[in-house]
């Protein structure tokens, strides 16, 4: 029989080890630094690949890129600034990498609905949301604004009302409600000749800045990005035949413009804020953000009877403040109560 061997005497170098399918060397944990980089800014998605727009010739054809494997799942959204390696000639069938994403400074969020954890960008890096929405066909709705408004100010986006189709109806009525929160305002509809009017006031708004549009379908997005950017060539719609808009826009799509960038966004049904709460609505308002230190704990700051403590009301009582603007700002708190 033969001898077996005594396991008492065997060490380490007596151990066989197999190299692996891809060799034997140890993976390195170190990535390379891509110094040299290019940074971009990316302007589109479609399934799994970026659109990127080179900040250093605006006249570069833009870059197709594919997000490096060291990002693993990192979300990456239109607006987001993002640093490029590999070919940035912009040639059909070229790919570049995303090696890095930067750090945002603003972020447009929103959830399914209010119970839904999971949050979806919708845009990052924008210094104002134009919240668009049609005086008539479709009828406006005070709460989707409320909303967007909420999701503005959390995100750290100056909100712009611009409402669409004033030769329908009488804009002010619905434009009133918001006067008081300071928001700036502008009116948009058709001259006698069809062609869209009052775009002065907008193309100011954009001008120089990264702005998205967002709004239901059917209020008029694209044509205002079709007016002010006319390469943009984006698909218009009709109102379905139950006056609901239909989704002309499928996916956010950014458009140069005077020195800076136009976001047209696909048509919203629902605005879900499942990710804020109501110190970060007030904490937009520097007139307002230090008297909610003084409310009780978990305040939502919608005054009596539900909140009859809170702070803010001391600040009317006082004069030190006008109660017309306390009672907007709680309009918009009462859109994220009610869920």
């Amino acid at each position: 029989m033969p001898r077996r061997h005594d396991v008492h005497a065997l060490d380490e170098s007596d151990v066989r080890i197999r190299p692996g399918r891809r060799g034997s060397r140890p993976r390195s944990k170190r990535r390379p630094e891509h110094a040299d980089a290019t940074r971009a800014m990316v302007t589109a998605v479609d399934r799994g690949r970026w659109t990127c727009a080179p900040d250093a010739d605006p006249e570069r054809a833009p870059v197709v890129a594919m997000r490096a494997r060291e990002l693993g799942r990192t979300p990456v959204v239109v607006g987001d600034r993002v640093d490029l390696v590999g070919d940035l000639s912009g040639e059909p069938n070229t790919l570049a990498r995303i090696v890095r994403v930067a750090d945002r400074d603003t972020v447009l969020r929103r959830t399914a609905d209010d119970t839904d954890p999971y949050e979806r960008v919708v845009v990052a890096n924008a210094a104002r949301l134009i919240v668009v929405t049609a005086v008539a066909d479709p009828v406006p709705r005070t709460g989707f604004v409320d909303r967007c408004l909420v999701a503005a100010y959390a995100g750290g986006l100056e909100p712009v009302l611009c409402l669409t189709k004033s030769d329908l109806a009488d804009p002010e009525p619905f434009a009133a409600q918001y006067r008081e929160l300071g928001v700036p305002l502008v009116i948009t509809g058709r001259s006698g000749t069809g062609a869209p009017s009052g775009l002065d006031g907008l193309r100011e708004q954009l001008a120089g800045k990264l702005c998205a549009l967002v709004g239901h379908s059917g209020v008029g997005k694209s044509t205002l990005v079709n007016a002010t950017v006319p390469e943009a060539h984006q698909t218009i719609g009709r109102l379905s035949g139950i006056g609901k808009g239909r989704h002309t826009t499928t996916a956010a799509l950014a458009f140069p413009h005077a020195d800076g960038w136009v976001v047209d966004t696909p048509g919203i049904r629902s605005f879900g804020l499942a990710h804020v709460g109501p110190d970060d609505v007030v904490a937009a308002f520097g007139d307002l953000a230090a008297a909610i230190d003084d409310c009780p704990r978990g305040c939502g700051h919608l005054g009596p009877p539900a909140d009859p403590e809170c702070a803010l009301d001391d600040l009317v009582d006082s004069r030190v403040h006008a109660g017309g603007r306390l009672i907007a700002l709680r309009r918009i708190l009462v859109a994220l109560h009610q869920g």
